[in-house]
């Protein structure tokens, strides 16, 4: 049985770091769906809105966001049953130890400093689609 590649959600306010993912995604000719949100309220809701037998997920989440930030975030969907085993990379610029410490206590699967990769996102994209193709995932 083959399971379906996952969706990818990118919860992120910076118009150049999401023209940047959608760029990588199509130089490396990754076709898999985007969903983006520029605030974490509105990707809070668009989660709980999914059907249940929608295809699994990996999430990008910033934590410098508006409304409602990536910690609150990852927060809320760690204390929803249906969506707190979402997987979770953080991608942002913070290097405080807090962030990163407070972003590993929410089971994360990796923190990424976007300083370290540049606004050349080809690495994060490359991750991500070897993370997929390597990690069975369960359904949302």
């Amino acid at each position: 049985m083959t399971l379906p590649r996952p969706e990818l959600v990118l919860i992120e306010d910076d118009d150049v770091d999401v023209m940047a993912v959608r760029r990588a995604l199509r130089k490396l000719s990754i076709t898999v769906p985007l969903h983006v949100h520029s605030d974490g309220v509105a990707a809070l809701e668009w989660f709980k809105a999914r059907p249940p037998s929608a295809p699994p997920l990996i999430v990008l989440l910033d934590l410098n966001l508006p409304r409602m930030n990536g910690l609150e975030v990852l927060r809320a969907l760690r204390a929803d049953p249906a969506l707190k085993n979402l997987v979770v990379f953080v991608v942002t610029t913070s290097k405080a130890e807090s962030d990163l410490r407070s972003a590993y206590d929410l089971n994360v699967a990796g923190y990424i400093v976007k300083s370290e990769i540049g606004r050349d996102f080809m690495q994060l994209v490359t991750l991500i689609e070897h993370y997929w193709r390597i990690v069975e995932l369960p359904n949302a």
